[in-house]
């Protein structure tokens, strides 16, 4: 059974603005995402509705999907639906007071594609384990997007 919601936060000392000059730039994403190793823009400049190609890799097992913006507040939220699994990925940054707090989320409304479904069974151990590295995946994410986004401080 897939889980409807898995999400990771992180404190980062570094303002709404940094951090969004970060995630906003859906490029770098497999300079970020353990699985995730790139995302090609279509069309430019990404806003809502963007449209994107991403390769994936787990182990030597590489596959493409596509997904597109679906939400897009900047310096709050950004997140886009993968077309393939209908899984949306969203980051959303939240004030702390001394910095922000990140949240990345990935959420299925429902259920995912049967072709998803049979491939996290077959092929990823199921959707419990395949799950769980999602999860740890996350926090792997997260703490490139902290050092990239508190890298920023130290050119200023």
């Amino acid at each position: 059974m897939t889980a409807s919601l898995i999400e990771e936060s992180i404190d980062i000392d570094a303002s709404a603005e940094q951090v969004w000059s970060v995630i906003s730039d859906l490029q770098r994403m497999g300079e970020w995402s353990p699985q995730c190793k790139k995302m090609i823009i279509r069309g430019g400049t990404v806003g809502l509705g963007t449209k994107t190609i991403n390769i994936n890799r787990r182990g030597p097992l590489v596959w493409p999907t596509t997904s597109k913006v679906v939400r897009f507040a900047p310096n709050q939220e950004i997140a886009f639906r993968v077309a393939e699994n209908h899984t949306v990925w969203s980051y959303a940054i939240t004030p702390n007071g001394s910095g922000v707090t990140v949240t990345e989320r990935r959420e299925v409304n429902g259920s995912t594609t049967k072709v998803s479904s049979l491939l996290v069974d077959k092929l990823f151990g199921g959707a419990e384990s395949f799950e769980a590295e999602l999860k740890l995946g996350m926090g792997e994410t997260l703490g490139k997007i902290k050092r990239a986004a508190e890298s920023q401080l130290d050119r200023v």
